[in-house]
């Protein structure tokens, strides 16, 4: 039995030999030796479906998914118009804003208290001089990056309640902005402290900073967590990110767990403000409320999840030019609390690929039988996942993400969708409303995948697909993110839930012109996998 990957599957029944004639089918036209062939999708059984090209003509009239082009003559400015009515009506939505804001006011609750233990240990007048502000602002930046150093790691825990609570997409925010303020803070400390020390002693800077460090009780642990931390910073600068392996990168990332024992530490021995009546409860309360995040997310979670479902690859599909899906079979998946359009992290335990883990989004919903990834190679590891044999075992952490149907705050929902980004939005497809709207932005019709069954979703659930193909300077595509543009393929757009997934050029254009529209931010969902 071959897998109709077109249709929905999450009631399929159990089949004992459900993966068995995947290779059945010799298809030409992959020009990659490295692929295996491609699957049978038309089992007897299965209805004939479009060619590619001949997308469902509709009793209507109007075409689920056809390739729009830019017109002269027609007011939308396109020659292809949704036909979809404008009407504004409010959704049984989830809105996640209450959240965050409570997650903001609990932040700033907290590092107001680890300020106010400086408070309660400085007895008044105690400020006096230029040398006593100096040292008193060292005292306040060092509390500050202490805490941040704590919520910092807390946000790298990959607990799911966090993930469930705030979202992908606003943790990613905060550690970037936490990461910059924390280095700014321990600098500042540094500065302040040897500054006020140096004015005290009456010594110049640089003889204050090495007496310092080789006096003071744990200072040789603060330096060497010192030049960590900026270290981190520095490879976290996008410009080297992206120069260095994602592993490597990730690796060297996860020595601010170093930092942290490193510089609490200096903090238990030199810190003024980590004894006394509140901050001996505070400081321990706070710790183990990270260690324990960090031992659930990274080491009970995961563990838990591979052992109850023991992910396998059953096999592995070519789907177009350079992509590829990774079927994915295992115990129990009717129960594993992963939904449309989230990811999850993959390591393949492969020969020369097992200390490589990868986010990979879902390319179709979740149900009992299977779980499929869709892959564009991009590198060499991913072009050796193409080769991979039915059997491989996998360990997997998540699932992350909330870019699901169940945040829709509209009743009505428009997709876009470039390059590998249509794999969580083709999965997104099957859970979202009648009228839902997927713009699918590709350079070449030959890098338009899931066609047929962009298609069928559409025609089953009443959607609508428009493949924007060209060249960025083609008229097409140059007018699709632009107001007038955008308005025109989609007249309600400011009363809809847009979802966006693709390159960073993409995403970023889409947003800069969904702002001109109106879209209100609670209504922008986007997929990170930077995290």
């Amino acid at each position: 039995m071959t897998i109709p990957a077109f249709r929905d599957q999450r009631e399929i029944p159990d089949d004992d030999g459900y993966f068995a004639g995947l290779r059945s089918d010799d298809r030409p036209g992959w020009d990659n030796p490295s692929m295996p062939p491609w699957p049978d999708t038309q089992s007897a059984a299965a209805p004939a479906q479009p060619q590619y090209g001949q997308p469902y003509n509709t009793p209507d009239g109007f075409r689920r998914g056809e390739v729009t082009e830019v017109s002269m003559t027609d007011p939308t400015g396109w020659k292809a118009g949704t036909g979809v009515p404008v009407v504004d009506d409010r959704p049984p939505g989830e809105s996640t804003s209450g959240n965050r804001l409570f997650t903001v006011l609990l932040f700033f609750s907290g590092l107001g208290t680890s300020i106010a233990l400086w408070l309660f240990n400085t007895r008044a007048g105690a400020v006096s001089d230029t040398a006593s502000t100096m040292i008193a602002a060292g005292r306040v930046t060092g509390l500050i990056g202490g805490y941040l150093l704590f919520v910092q790691l807390l946000m790298m825990s990959r607990v799911s309640w966090l993930e469930e609570w705030v979202g992908s997409r606003d943790l990613l925010r905060w550690h970037r902005w936490l990461g910059t303020s924390l280095l700014a803070a321990v600098v500042a400390h540094i500065v302040f402290i040897v500054y006020g020390y140096a004015l005290t002693a009456g010594t110049g800077v640089v003889d204050q900073g090495w007496t310092v460090i080789t006096t003071f009780p744990e200072m040789i642990s603060a330096t060497i967590a010192t030049g960590l931390l900026v270290f981190i910073a520095l490879i976290s600068i996008r410009f080297v990110r992206n120069r260095l392996n994602y592993e490597l990168w990730h690796l060297v990332h996860l020595t601010s767990y170093g930092v942290l024992l490193l510089g609490y530490g200096h903090q238990i021995a030199a810190g003024a403000d980590m004894s006394g009546r509140y901050a001996s409860v505070f400081w321990p309360a706070l710790g183990c409320i990270t260690i324990a995040a960090l031992f659930w997310g990274r080491i009970v979670e995961p563990v838990w999840l591979n052992t109850r479902h023991r992910f396998t690859v059953a096999e592995v599909v070519a789907e177009g030019a350079n992509t590829f899906s990774i079927y994915i079979e295992g115990k129990r998946l009717d129960k594993l609390p992963v939904q449309a359009g989230q990811f999850m992290r993959w390591r393949f335990l492969t020969a020369n690929g097992w200390w490589q883990s990868h986010p990979f989004s879902l390319s179709a919903a979740p149900n009992s039988q299977w779980l499929r990834l869709t892959v564009t190679i991009a590198g060499g590891h991913t072009r050796k996942l193409a080769t991979m044999s039915p059997g491989t075992p996998i360990w997997a952490e998540g699932p992350f993400g909330t870019f699901t149907a169940e945040r829709r705050t509209r009743r009505r929902a428009l997709l876009i969708a470039g390059g590998s980004g249509i794999a969580p939005i083709r999965a997104l497809l099957e859970d979202m409303p009648p009228d839902t709207i997927v713009i699918y932005r590709a350079s070449r019709p030959d890098e338009l995948v899931f066609r047929t069954e962009l298609e069928e979703l559409a025609e089953e659930r009443d959607a609508w697909v428009r493949y924007i193909v060209g060249g960025r300077n083609d008229p097409g595509p140059r007018r699709l993110f632009t107001p007038d543009g955008l308005r025109g393929l989609v007249p309600d757009v400011n009363r809809r839930d847009v979802y966006l997934c693709g390159p960073p050029g993409l995403v970023n254009a889409a947003v800069d012109t969904l702002k001109q529209l109106d879209v209100p931010e609670s209504q922008l969902h986007l997929d990170p996998f930077e995290f």
